[in-house]
């Protein structure tokens, strides 16, 4: 029963349903616990699944043993949640069922073509995919209701620290913490003006029949993403990393209808609905980007120096300049943070675009960079850096790494209590394993109860 919480990791909703109609030879019932049966076919598709994430590389020694007991573990945690009447939504459900349909829409590009590769409809999907929904869901929270009281003292991360021999300890790249300012110069209105005169000339093309807007989109649009596919994008009304005034649009829209010109934080656009189903959609767009001078330019830069006074001044402090005058909507509510792919504000330097390196490299910490112009996404943009911290390359230690730490030690903790509630709940269930696994490693704490009876 060792690494429960890794091994929970190991339970994926898989994708077996595009293998029909191939089926498992001779599925049949190879372990239970309670009422909760676990078939051949649960573990063989899990492990398929595994691989098909591109993590074939790391799959543990004699994978269908650890699988088996990620099964088994999941089942136990599902029938506590229930006899403790833990209860997971059927709203929370629906929710994660439309999110893995819309991953598998944009995998295969269509619901249509998802539809034809899987044999079934959409609705089949979720019905197939709700069981699996809930009780991943449900012994999550059976985990988390198992864990949640348990805290991490300082004297408990010192003696977790003390017990890691010193040739075992990690070692890290120079870090920093870095907080950006971003203004987004404004093109003047005559250049906009023209701009969206030009844009409503190629709606007036498509809508007379002259021009395709899959073609005016290859030709005219400046969005990299979806300019070669004729601008065609599969979005979804709830997704938040759409822009909202382009959303809004395009969900306003009738299958075949463009829209007026829309403007959003990357330009101006003119959408087409493609087709929709409920809050799905597929649509194609043009992106034009009103070019900006250097006087916008220098506009901006008058503004970020102004801030940056203000706030060497004492006036201001950093967060609450972000708050008041950031243009950059993914930063805008931490204080300017750039994070990584983790969460984590401690990033290296590679994480970094390009012109933040070139401008941050004589800055020394807790200084704020002059005005500097950055290019996103073709779009010139201005912004002013404050270098929070820097460490040096180092081999792991409490004074700099503390909160690392604290949470591995917080992590074998809840590690341990989840090991102690098993030994303690597993003689309560009944239990039974098909003999083909009785050589596997894993299920000895298992096997102890099924011998018993």
């Amino acid at each position: 029963m060792k690494k429960i919480i890794l091994i929970l990791s190991l339970i994926v909703i898989h994708h077996a349903v595009f293998a029909q109609p191939k089926k498992v030879v001779a599925d049949k019932i190879i372990a239970q616990v309670g009422d909760k049966i676990i078939l051949r076919s649960d573990v063989v598709n899990a492990i398929e699944d595994y691989k098909r994430q591109g993590q074939a590389a790391s799959l543990p020694p004699h994978p269908e043993c650890a699988f088996l007991e990620a099964q088994l573990i999941q089942k136990a945690l599902v029938l506590q949640a229930e006899k403790d009447s833990l209860n997971v939504s059927d709203e929370e459900i629906e929710a994660a069922l439309d999110n893995q349909i819309r991953g598998f829409i944009q995998m295969y590009g269509s619901k249509e073509m998802l539809e034809e590769i899987s044999g079934r409809t959409v609705y089949q999907l979720k019905e197939d995919f709700r069981k699996p929904f809930r009780e991943r869901k449900m012994a999550d929270q059976m985990r988390n209701h198992i864990v949640e009281g348990i805290k991490i003292t300082p004297a408990e991360v010192k003696d977790y620290f003390s017990k890691i021999p010193k040739d075992s300890l990690p070692f890290y790249e120079s870090e920093i913490e870095v907080n950006q300012i971003v203004s987004q110069p404004k093109a003047n209105k005559e250049v906009e003006d023209y701009v969206i005169k030009q844009m409503y000339d190629y709606k007036r093309q498509v809508e007379n029949g002259t021009k395709k807007f899959e073609t005016l989109a290859k030709q005219y649009s400046e969005d990299p993403g979806s300019k070669d596919n004729g601008g065609a994008y599969n979005i979804n009304r709830n997704e938040k990393f759409w822009d909202k005034d382009f959303l809004q649009a395009a969900f306003r829209l009738k299958e075949g209808q463009i829209s007026p010109v829309v403007r959003s934080k990357f330009g101006f656009h003119i959408i087409q609905m493609v087709s929709r189903a409920g809050d799905d959609a597929v649509i194609r767009h043009i992106l034009r980007i009103p070019p900006i001078t250097e006087d916008e330019i220098d506009l901006s830069k008058q503004k970020l120096d102004s801030i940056r006074k203000e706030i060497i001044a004492g006036n201001l402090t950093f967060g609450e300049a972000v708050n008041k005058f950031s243009d950059d909507d993914e930063s805008k509510f931490n204080g300017g943070a750039k994070v990584g792919p983790d969460g984590s504000t401690q990033i290296t330097i590679d994480a970094l675009d390009k012109d933040m390196v070139v401008a941050i490299k004589d800055l020394k910490v807790g200084e704020i960079s002059k005005p500097v112009i950055f290019d996103e996404r073709g779009v010139k943009k201005v912004r002013i850096i404050y270098l929070k911290s820097r460490t040096e390359p180092h081999i792991e230690n409490l004074r700099e790494d503390y909160n690392r730490v604290a949470a591995r030690a917080l992590e074998q903790k809840k590690q341990l209590a989840m090991e102690k509630w098993f030994k303690e709940n597993l003689p309560r269930y009944y239990i039974t394993i098909d003999k083909e696994f009785i050589n596997c490693a894993d299920l000895l704490d298992w096997w102890k109860f099924v011998k018993k009876r």
